[in-house]
């Protein structure tokens, strides 16, 4: 499962820095994207290297070499992402089958502060919560904001949400919302797979999910890329397919919103095509968080990162254990 939760974090980051209508091709030289091979390496010092994620899972209680679920995979980038000043991506695990907007759109949505004088005027990028706007049935209902002078800069986000459809077998009442969800343009597809298989799904043609299988053996790159580099290891040469019935009950979908036009439109689809067209949806969609729930809190490593101060170290602040803890459906 760490293969494939690279697998759709790198397509978020080819997505930002290369555009989703970037296509790979043998030979091709591109400063940007081996930028993100190197990110990806195995390497200690790579920042989502396989030994980076092994690591960072001993704060999810897991054991260098114990089994990842989807929502171990998704925890650990999300920690892992706050000492990542390159790719400009915030990564986002809604829990609980809740995915609540004023969380995202508080991490989202920065407010740049502008105080000027007849001398001077500077900058000032802080967390904007308060200010965030909320989503409401169809509408955005605006939050007052500071009399000052300011603007707003969205920042990238992989949203991520963990779901556990079943006991033992996933229901049958979600094979038409997953379906769903992997036509959504903002669709990085689901992590998952069957016993003892891990694979990163990224369509389908009927019942059947169209996946890619990292797990196969390729020769180690030890250069640095360059225009000589070999990166055909990078990549999967077919794709396959399996019946969507044949799903492990534990998965993780993936989206990407480059911009807030594209988490409104996505929060739209979400309402109209997956949650309203079900009697027992997949998720919520919920502007607020619910009164018996703790205050949302950005992740301190995540504000450090956006100012550029984030060291890269192991954070200890773990909140889910195991896949185990889930709701059931």
């Amino acid at each position: 499962m760490l293969r494939c939760g690279q697998m759709m974090l790198a397509q978020a980051i080819i997505n930002k820095r290369l555009t989703r209508d970037w296509r790979w091709y043998r030979g091709a030289y591109n400063e940007n994207y081996f930028k993100i091979l190197e990110m990806f390496q195995d390497r200690k010092g790579s920042c989502y290297g396989i030994h980076q994620i092994a690591s960072m899972g001993a704060s999810e209680g897991k054991k260098v070499g114990s089994w990842f679920g989807p929502n171990t995979v998704a925890q650990v980038l999300k920690k892992l992402s706050m000492y990542d000043d390159w790719s400009g991506i915030r990564i986002h695990v809604a829990m609980d089958n809740t995915v609540i907007t004023d969380d995202i759109y508080t991490i989202c949505k920065i407010r740049r502060t502008r105080e000027s004088s007849d001398t001077s005027s500077h900058d000032q990028t802080v967390d904007c919560n308060a200010d965030s706007s909320s989503i409401i049935g169809d509408e955005r209902q605006p939050h007052t904001c500071s009399e000052q002078q300011t603007d707003y800069q969205w920042q990238p986000i992989l949203l991520m949400i963990p779901l556990r459809l079943g006991l033992s077998e996933i229901n049958s009442v979600y094979f038409q919302a997953l379906k769903d969800c992997l036509t959504l343009k903002q669709s990085l597809g689901i992590i998952g797979g069957k016993p003892n298989n891990a694979y990163w799904f990224i369509g389908h043609v009927g019942d059947q999910l169209v996946y890619l299988d990292p797990h196969t053996t390729q020769p180690f790159v030890k250069s640095h890329p360059s225009k000589s580099f070999n990166d055909d290891s990078f990549h999967c040469p077919t794709a396959s397919r399996m019946a969507i019935s044949k799903l492990d009950p534990s998965i993780a979908l993936g989206f990407f919103c480059e911009a807030e036009e594209d988490f409104e439109n996505l929060c739209t689809r979400f309402k109209k095509d997956i949650i309203s067209k079900s009697k027992t949806p997949m998720f919520e969609l919920n502007s607020s968080r619910p009164p018996h729930w703790p205050p949302f809190h950005v992740d301190q490593g995540l504000m450090q990162a956006a100012t550029g101060s984030a060291e890269f170290s192991i954070v200890d602040d773990r909140q889910y254990d195991t896949d185990e803890e889930y709701e059931l459906l």
